[in-house]
């Protein structure tokens, strides 16, 4: 499980899921669509992968140096080597080669060597394996900021579980980047907020009481979820220490809150480390932390297959969703055909393609 192109919480908002009843079905099918959309793509990789690729002499298009046309797309090189199968390998300078298309790129479809150079690929002891290229790949490594390590990851390499400063913000399935580590968000939980609690005479059990005070320098941010006992409030918007709120979000329950009651924030993050060939390290507190974000097209792409999965699942594959008055027939001829045109555009068309 890593490396989704849509978050679980995307699906749920789509299609108007509450509660945590379908979570696993819905993470099964955002897996299988997000390995199928790599598939029809033609092993195209939509999250960076650190790894080290090897390929064989004599490169498949060759001028002086040579020209070594790649299977995957190249982000950044951090190693490139010659007679990669010798006990003592050529490791050739970064000055002594260039990635292209330049004008294009990244991704990157070819490695040149300089021709001015005297860096060329050669075989060595054998001519399998003997071009070794170690680095990032991937079509894009797109990301933005989303805030920073509260705690939980200063004293481990491996712990697995870390309070991150902004809920609004990561979803289940969003892969992190925490320095050079990346890390997959694999489930939330809620934490309590400090000494943050409820600055209010009471709040009643009614959706039209949407309105809460906390106390000061409770943090909270719009697009948060926060727990009073048990039921879950969705926060639309902050003002100083004014929150409005969606009542009885995700499910729960309506009840009332006393005065002093704690506040719980959905800030909890359950992590898979170290993937995608990345080393875990210990990140300080307030460490800054981004998240991977694939083209729009992609996670649209992938979030429109899971839904159509998940009401044809729900109807038995039948042709006809729900029952009744709600009766519709599925029809999946539009996503058929956009999923032919997203295949088109992102399929690699380079002479490396797999």
């Amino acid at each position: 499980m890593a490396n989704w192109l849509c978050s679980r919480e995307s699906v749920k908002r789509a299609l108007g899921i509450n509660g945590i009843a379908r979570d696993r079905f819905i993470d099964e099918a955002i897996e299988s669509m997000s390995r199928s959309i790599e598939r029809w793509c033609r092993g195209r990789i939509f999250i960076p992968q650190t790894q080290t690729r090897d390929y064989r002499w004599p490169p498949r298009q060759s001028s002086k140096g040579g020209t070594l046309w790649l299977d995957f797309d190249l982000l950044s090189v951090t190693t490139l080597k010659s007679e990669a199968q010798n006990t003592s390998p050529t490791t050739i300078a970064a000055t002594d080669y260039f990635t292209e298309p330049t004008n294009e790129g990244p991704p990157y479809d070819r490695i040149e060597i300089d021709a001015s150079s005297s860096a060329v690929f050669a075989s060595g002891d054998t001519p399998q394996r003997s071009i070794s290229v170690a680095g990032s790949w991937g079509y894009s490594n797109n990301t933005r900021s989303v805030g920073t390590v509260a705690s939980g990851l200063a004293s481990s390499a491996t712990d697995t579980e870390f309070v991150c400063s902004d809920g609004s913000v990561i979803d289940v399935g969003d892969t992190l980047l925490i320095e050079s580590e990346q890390l997959f968000v694999s489930e939330r939980d809620f934490a309590a907020l400090g000494s943050v609690l409820v600055n209010d005479a009471g709040i009643t059990a009614s959706q039209a009481d949407n309105t809460i005070t906390l106390d000061t320098s409770h943090g909270v941010v719009a697009g948060e979820v926060i727990r009073l006992d048990s039921e879950q409030l969705y926060v639309e918007m902050v003002d100083t220490n004014l929150l409005t709120v969606i009542r009885a979000y995700n499910g729960t329950l309506l009840a009332t809150h006393a005065d002093n009651t704690a506040v719980h924030i959905n800030r909890t993050l359950t992590v898979e480390r170290a993937i995608n060939g990345t080393t875990g390290a210990t990140h300080a507190d307030t460490t800054a932390m981004s998240k991977y974000e694939p083209e729009y097209n992609i996670v649209a792409w992938c979030r429109r297959e899971v839904i159509a999965q998940l009401l044809q699942e729900k109807a038995g594959w039948a042709r006809e969703i729900n029952s009744g008055e709600a009766a519709r027939e599925f029809q999946g001829v539009d996503i058929e055909k956009r999923r032919i045109m997203d295949i088109d555009h992102y399929q690699p068309l380079r002479m490396g393609a797999i």
